[in-house]
């Protein structure tokens, strides 16, 4: 049972195969007037289980006995009324608000039977009572077109007012794939995804509309989910379950440094110097069994003095505080190490140095001045002469830079991930509210919770350093690389909540954020 609900907990679907999925189980045999049943009382028993939500702009706390209910013309209305249906049952003060005309039949059937109940229904904002919750049951999954008067005119003056929204399945209003605002939408307080996870809900631009989501399982049968999935790339979340499996852990007992994994990070300048360190500390965290790190000469008794357990490479500089040559060690070069990283605080008068460790054959990540440098060379035609994995971590205007013919990255994380990652034949993660790491098949893992305490300078160096201490170890130890970089992009992310539940959102800089990463695993269970 375990293992389905895990499996069940990583499916992301677009609105077509949800579509299809859903065919599958009709054509089976479930009636619809049943699912609605099942799928509704779920919702309603969640309704009230969670705790009264505080109403909007400070007004007094909700106290949750008189309940909205926002009915469209489809099944989610239907879902919508089964639920008004319930909760009038259990003691609630329910009233319903629909202007349309027209219903599908079963939505039809339940809104003429909530009448008979006694339940008030309304057709236009202004008869709405007062109300300490709404639940919105306007639109599901599926919706195209944009919302027009004077359905878009009722949302807005919906969204005005001072009491929580809870949205079945998808807020009003949200395209189901892209997460666009369709005109307008629902500004949902709380978001009941039903049955499976649906792409909008890891679109940044939708994430100011589905507020809090969680995922309502009706026990869809795995076996049709993954007959409608099997020929399509996957879209997963990845799961705490997930990414601990995925660590290099335990260790064998019989091991040594070499066989945990030897890391190169090439980073920092005179000018950046904060960059190396917080590097060296992300890597250090990961566990990696050797690390070496270069800089320029200046900065070596600096990085010795943070991290005196790394070995630490001086090498010459230019005028500028750059590094000017890659000086590795006698008898080391660089096919002496699991992997490299290359990037933070490097500046791009270390040109040089990126383009000899992107015509090595060994895993490299490239991050910050690495990426800026590899667009000047031209990012597509210079990653398909490579031999070995590359992992690429920028942000939306690093990507720009990267793959300017590719999706706009602000508006589609996802597809802008998969294009660029088929096109360059690299591993890219490409940082957001909600991260994307895309695969050169197409595959895509989201990281699906995050804090904006991340947005903060340095914060992706250290997540460059955490990501190149595991590949290193990753490896020797044969897990994907995709994965691997999943997992350091989870880990990431939930150093950051941990760090902002404990310190606030304002209280988590880079090398705070160093210090919570180990505390995480403290706190979950390995397998």
């Amino acid at each position: 049972m375990m293992q389905r609900q895990e499996k069940i907990s990583q499916v992301i679907v677009t609105a077509g195969q949800m579509r299809d999925i859903e065919d599958r189980i009709f054509a089976a045999g479930m009636p619809v007037v049943a699912l609605m049943e099942k799928v509704a009382g779920l919702v309603a028993r969640r309704i009230q289980e969670i705790p009264p939500i505080p109403r909007k702009k400070g007004l007094p706390q909700a106290v949750g006995s008189r309940v909205g209910i926002l009915v469209g013309p489809g099944h989610n209305g239907g879902d919508a009324l089964v639920v008004a249906r319930e909760l009038h049952f259990r003691g609630y003060e329910v009233w319903i608000y629909s202007p349309f005309s027209k219903f599908k039949e079963l939505t039809s059937h339940h809104l003429q039977y909530a009448q008979s109940l006694g339940i008030p229904i309304y057709q236009t904002i202004e008869q709405l009572p007062d109300s300490d919750l709404l639940i919105d049951g306007l639109f599901g999954f599926g919706l195209e077109r944009n919302l027009t008067d004077p359905i878009a005119s009722a949302i807005n003056q919906l969204n005005e007012l001072s009491v929580p929204i809870y949205s079945i399945d998808l807020p009003s209003g949200l395209h189901t794939d892209t997460g666009v605002v369709l005109g307008t939408a629902i500004r949902a307080t709380h978001t009941f995804c039903l049955g499976l996870w649906k792409l909008a809900f890891f679109q940044d631009r939708a994430l100011e509309y589905v507020g809090k989501a969680e995922l309502i399982d009706f026990d869809i049968p795995l076996a049709d989910v993954e007959a409608v999935l099997k020929d399509a790339p996957s879209i997963k979340r990845i799961t705490p379950a997930t990414a601990l499996a995925t660590l290099p852990l335990p260790r064998p007992p019989v091991t040594h440094k070499y066989k945990e994994g030897h890391l190169l990070l090439i980073c920092g300048s005179r000018r950046y110097a904060g960059g190396a360190i917080l590097t060296g500390l992300g890597a250090r965290a990961s566990g990696v069994g050797m690390l070496s790190i270069a800089v320029p000469e200046s900065l070596k008794s600096l990085l010795v003095s943070h991290l005196p357990e790394a070995l630490i490479i001086g090498c010459p500089e230019t005028e500028s505080g750059a590094i000017a040559q890659l000086q590795l060690p006698e008898k080391t070069d660089l096919t002496s190490f699991n992997a490299i990283a290359c990037g933070p605080g490097l500046t791009r008068d270390a040109t040089p140095i990126v383009q000899e460790v992107i015509e090595s054959d060994h895993p490299l990540i490239l991050d910050a001045d690495g990426l800026n440098i590899l667009a000047q060379m031209g990012a597509i035609a210079t990653l398909k002469k490579r031999l070995a994995v590359t992992v690429l971590t920028p942000h939306t205007g690093e990507f720009q830079r990267l793959f300017p013919d590719v999706t706009d990255a602000k508006h589609d994380t996802v597809k802008a991930a998969q294009e660029a990652a088929l096109q360059s034949g690299a591993v890219v993660l490409l940082k957001g509210a909600r991260t994307a790491i895309a695969n050169p098949q197409g595959g895509i893992w989201m990281i699906t919770e995050s804090t904006p305490a991340l947005a903060r300078g340095g914060s992706g160096d250290v997540l460059t350093g955490l990501l190149g201490g595991l590949l290193a170890q990753a490896a020797t130890k044969q897990i994907s690389v995709e994965d691997i970089v999943a997992t350091a992009a989870w880990w990431h992310s939930q150093a950051g909540i941990l760090a902002a539940q404990e310190r606030t959102e304002l209280g988590v800089d880079a090398f705070t954020l160093t210090q919570y990463l180990l505390k995480v695993l403290s706190l979950v269970t390995i397998p």
